[in-house]
């Protein structure tokens, strides 16, 4: 019988674990819960710290708010999918995401900063009429800018169909 000998991959990823809003006084126990995880199933941690804390864009089990801790490790590829399996079972960790980091420097991984928060303004159709949004069809002046002229006036019923008609 031939060997057959599995050569186990180890890739870099990056984990973002998202936990709820009572993590935020027990940020050690949050961090201790991501590192456990990883560990378990083989991971090696190169860099893990609280990202941020938002609020929710929706509601996730009653939590309004989140604590979003960023893991950068090393892994078998074949851990991933234990580690997220565990996420979902887990009453503390509300999300996570697992994403491919063999780009990122160590340097880059321990300068990883939250981003703020940019408002998008909505699409002139949507603001409605008062905020210089045409609003659909009318509003002020919409999109001809005034280069129609005024209109011929109409013939009366009493007049030939041609004004400039010689009268015999």
């Amino acid at each position: 019988m031939a060997d057959k000998t599995t050569k186990v991959r180890i890739r870099q990823y990056e984990g973002m674990f998202l936990f709820g809003s009572n993590a935020a006084s027990e940020l050690n126990n949050a961090i201790a819960t991501a590192r456990g995880m990883i560990e378990k199933h083989g991971g090696e941690i190169l860099v893990i710290k609280k990202w941020d804390e938002r609020k929710l864009t929706f509601e996730m089990n009653k939590q309004k708010r989140g604590v979003y801790i960023i893991a950068y490790f090393k892994a078998p590829t074949s851990a991933i999918a234990p580690i997220d399996r565990e996420v979902r079972l887990s009453e503390e960790v509300l999300r996570a995401l697992f994403t491919d980091a063999e780009h990122l420097t160590l340097a880059e991984m321990e300068a990883v900063e939250p981003q703020p928060i940019i408002k998008a303004e909505p699409p002139a159709w949507d603001r409605g009429f008062g905020e210089g949004g045409g609003g659909g069809r009318g509003g002020f002046g919409g999109d001809r800018g005034g280069d129609r002229g005024d209109r011929a006036p109409r013939p009366r019923k009493d007049e030939p169909a041609e004004a400039g008609a010689a009268k015999d």
